[in-house]
């Protein structure tokens, strides 16, 4: 019973990783600016955003990078984004 409830719950993190489309670098960006994350500073391709009450998080992806459906989901955790904000 505990291996069929493991499965299961697999199966349904999969099917909320698909529901996130890959996404290009340069729109995640563009969101988490309109969100309200401000760039705090940069070195190279590393950028590293701040906003009031979350901890600075590193945004280190090319502007044509494909970023997919689980490092969203992981951005997503760290920084509030939303598929709506895409």
């Amino acid at each position: 019973m505990v291996r069929r409830q493991a499965i299961f719950q697999t199966s349904l993190s999969r099917q909320r990783e698909q529901k996130r489309p890959s996404t290009k670098g340069r729109q995640v960006l563009a969101a988490l600016l309109r969100i309200g994350w401000t760039i705090k500073r940069q070195v190279g391709s590393h950028q590293l955003l701040e906003k009031a009450g979350w901890s600075d998080f590193v945004f280190a992806f090319h502007d044509r990078e494909e970023i997919g459906p689980k490092m969203l989901s992981r951005i997503a955790k760290k920084t509030g984004l939303r598929p709506e904000d895409l």
